[in-house]
């Protein structure tokens, strides 16, 4: 039986990373990667290091209006399916890759398996939230990460086909955070020392496209008295030359690194503030304080369970959690047993006959 998979941005490949080389352990698999996200750092490194297969088709679509993006990935994904004839497509997460390939698979009566499903931050001006609310709702098998996600789904009467497997990037974590610890050497290249700095991430649109929102973040992270690691997403850095954004002495810049080298600025943080869903999860994973600067999130067990505030774009609010916001203990375990990968191979292989 035959499996072809649609990634094409940073959190998809890790984890794919997961699940390709299982699934093709007894089926075959076809791997597409649309080219989303595009430059060496924010795509072809991730396969390089966590040993993903070579994509069989790049389709090299790149940055665009979310439009012009979806429909040029939907013309290139109709011609790969009419030739390939795959059993099922299978997509992760929630970017306009995501919606094109199961989109695509839908129209063609192509069964679709949705990895991540059932999230909701309830934004519907989020284009990550469109894009996983119309996926779910064409999707055969959906497998969510955890219980909120399931009852998310029961409230919009999808019932049929929903698997609670728990979290790939849990599993993720776990196979690679001892690996980045051999062979990253990220933490001392940038001298630094463990516990001694926070590390952020911005890239949402939401932040970004706003000059009010983006310069009122700038302005806390330049405005504490942190030294700030900031890898910087390349949508980010245009915004922040065009606004002519000043930044403080206490945050050092750098490109955007490989998986490996995050987890290891990860592990070696303080503290973790970001806007991106993977990384709010992966700070839970290794047990960093996380700041999220954003008006809601769809990781709900994260700040439930006191290890994620949400600040928004508030600088007094991030500048007091910064300062104030220290959880302890360990974080109760809400997104599996780090086996997820191998409960959704088998549920696809047993569906796929």
């Amino acid at each position: 039986m035959k499996v072809l998979t649609v990634i094409g941005a940073r959190p998809q490949f890790i984890k794919a990373a997961t699940i390709s080389n299982k699934i093709r352990k007894k089926n075959t698999e076809i791997l597409v990667h649309t080219g989303q996200h595009y430059d060496n750092n924010m795509s072809d490194i991730f396969f390089e290091e966590l040993g993903i297969p070579k994509p069989d088709y790049n389709l090299s679509i790149g940055s665009s209006n979310h439009g012009h993006q979806t429909g040029n990935m939907l013309i290139a994904l109709e011609d790969i399916y009419l030739k390939e004839k795959p059993d099922m497509v299978l997509v992760y997460g929630d970017t306009n890759s995501t919606l094109a390939g199961s989109l695509c698979a839908s129209k063609l009566l192509i069964p679709v398996a949705h990895i991540e499903a059932g999230l909701r931050s309830f934004n519907r001006a989020m284009p990550e939230e469109q894009n996983r609310i119309l996926t779910d709702h064409i999707s055969d098998l959906l497998f969510v990460p955890t219980l909120t996600a399931q009852k998310n789904l029961a409230a919009e009467n999808i019932t049929k086909g929903v698997y609670n497997t728990g979290d790939v990037m849990y599993d993720a974590i776990n196979l690679f955070k001892e690996r980045a610890k051999k062979v990253s050497t990220i933490v001392e290249t940038l001298d630094l020392t463990p516990e001694s700095y926070i590390l952020s991430t911005i890239h949402r649109a939401e932040n970004t496209d706003s000059i009010e929102r983006l310069t009122s973040i700038i302005s806390a992270l330049s405005n504490c008295n942190e030294k700030i690691i900031l890898p910087l997403h390349p949508r980010t850095k245009k915004f922040i030359e065009e606004y002519n954004l000043p930044i403080g002495d206490n945050i050092k810049i750098i490109d955007p690194v490989g998986y490996l080298e995050m987890v290891s600025l990860e592990n070696n943080s303080k503290k973790i503030l970001t806007d991106s869903g993977g990384v709010q999860k992966e700070a839970y994973f290794l047990k960093k304080p996380c700041i999220t600067m954003r008006d809601e999130t769809e990781w709900v067990e994260t700040v439930q369970n006191g290890w994620n505030t949400i600040v928004g774009s508030d600088s007094n609010k991030i500048l007091d959690a910064i300062s104030n916001f220290s959880p302890t203990g360990t974080p109760p375990s809400a997104f599996g047993n780090g086996d997820t990968s191998d409960i959704i191979t088998d549920i696809i292989r047993r569906y796929l006959g």
